[in-house]
């Protein structure tokens, strides 16, 4: 494992941002299945973010997804290629295959640690813990090993709380504006939980 980044000069890059509403994606133990996890890219340059959702965007089943602490999901673009080449998806895997929010670049779980601040446009963001993926990803991906994969690589994404909403842009970098001086990183919290 590397040393986390230094947030001075290096910026989170937005590759994406990525919404749905929900809908079905399938059926399990004869029962339809609602997620909002197939995002797809906003086409808008700016968009709301209040303090559950982003414009667009809802979650199906609020007892596990969603909420305060987990309103919005970035996902590691760098991460795509990867299971591409390990998976052999067709079509490939890409912006807002995993659910996420944010497809971004620059920042690995290594990297990003719980508790970051994180200025978005007119918005203010908190990093508070990894994804533990669910079966719903590797009902809509077709890939039932899929969950079990992103355990084993830590490749899990993190989840951030709204600490004030505001107007979103959907290009151009989001700032690390500070982060906790003795702060666990989202892989070390993923592997403690792993």
């Amino acid at each position: 494992m590397r040393e986390p980044r230094s947030i001075a000069a290096h910026p989170v890059n937005l590759v994406s941002v990525n919404v749905a509403e929900p809908h079905v994606i399938g059926v399990r133990r004869g029962r339809p299945v609602e997620s909002g996890i197939g995002k797809q890219p906003v086409p808008s340059a700016t968009l709301r973010l209040d303090l559950l959702n982003l414009e667009g965007d809802r979650q199906a089943d609020l007892r596990v997804h969603g909420g305060r602490d987990k309103a919005v999901y970035a996902y590691p673009s760098e991460h795509l290629p990867l299971w591409n080449a390990e998976l052999a998806v067709d079509p490939p895997f890409g912006p807002g295959t995993f659910g996420e929010n944010l497809t971004t670049a620059g920042w690995l779980e290594d990297d990003v640690r719980i508790g970051d601040i994180w200025s978005w446009g007119e918005a203010l963001l908190q990093v508070t813990e990894p994804r533990a993926p669910c079966f719903k990803l590797a009902m809509v991906t077709g890939r039932r090993d899929l969950l079990k994969r992103v355990v084993q690589t830590g490749r899990s994404g993190w989840y951030l709380r709204v600490l004030r909403p505001g107007v979103v842009p959907v290009a151009g970098p989001i700032t690390v504006l500070d982060r906790p001086l003795s702060g666990v990183t989202v892989r070390q919290a993923h592997d403690d939980v792993g």
